[in-house]
């Protein structure tokens, strides 16, 4: 038998993660954001907010609805404490300065791709989704074996969640043109990096692919 990542997605058996679309990161008016005028937000992130609007999200938005039409599990990471003052936070957060407390604005997923009534949505407090929390225990509860990948950003969090999910044993697939990161070059270069951990399609592809399944 020939071992390969190049495995279509049995719905059944798959789960889309969405990674850190919320307010905090992927709003103007974010926290991550909030020392900023709108001169310099504007000078430093608008090219990304500008493609993310136009492009990046709607695209998310459509995977959003593929998924959910077929059947796949839809599931949501946001950076957020447990805490109200962010104790818990890891070290690196503690250094970075991001503090999205608990049950805040900042911490809630985009409106614009608001989970369902019965979609999961774990906060998280690291880098990688599987560090700080108990996503992996959920996902093998629920008889997950193939996780579709996008989300914020493509060089940083998505990437770190790649990898572990491929260290753990899940068929990881990232979809390149709903994931996104403050330049085109750190996209792409992320693209490269990331690409012996996981299989990589669009939109358009997995759409295709999820339509012509056999086990819808």
């Amino acid at each position: 038998m020939q071992l390969t990542r190049e495995v279509p997605l049995v719905p059944r058996e798959s789960a889309l993660l969405f990674i850190d679309v919320q307010n905090f990161s992927a709003h103007r008016d974010g926290g991550e954001f909030a020392t900023l005028t709108p001169e310099e937000r504007e000078a430093r992130f608008g090219w990304f907010f500008d493609r993310f609007e136009r492009v990046v999200l709607p695209s998310m938005q459509r995977l959003q609805r593929i998924c959910r039409a077929a059947g796949v599990e839809v599931m949501y990471t946001t950076i957020e404490s447990l805490t109200l003052d962010g104790r818990d936070r890891s070290l690196d957060y503690k250094i970075t300065g991001f503090h999205v407390p608990r049950g805040s604005w900042d911490g809630r997923v985009l409106d614009a791709l608001a989970p369902g009534e019965d979609e999961i949505c774990l906060p998280k407090t690291s880098s990688s989704v599987f560090v700080s929390t108990h996503i992996d225990y959920i996902l093998r509860n629920l008889g997950v074996r193939q996780l579709v990948l996008s989300g914020l950003v493509t060089d940083q969090c998505v990437e770190s969640a790649i990898r572990d999910a491929c260290d753990l044993g899940y068929l990881v697939t990232q979809v390149t043109d709903a994931c996104m990161t403050y330049t085109q070059e750190r996209h792409d270069a992320s693209l490269r990096a990331i690409k012996g951990y996981c299989r990589q399609v669009t939109v358009a592809e997995l759409e295709a692919e999820l339509a012509s399944s056999p086990t819808r």
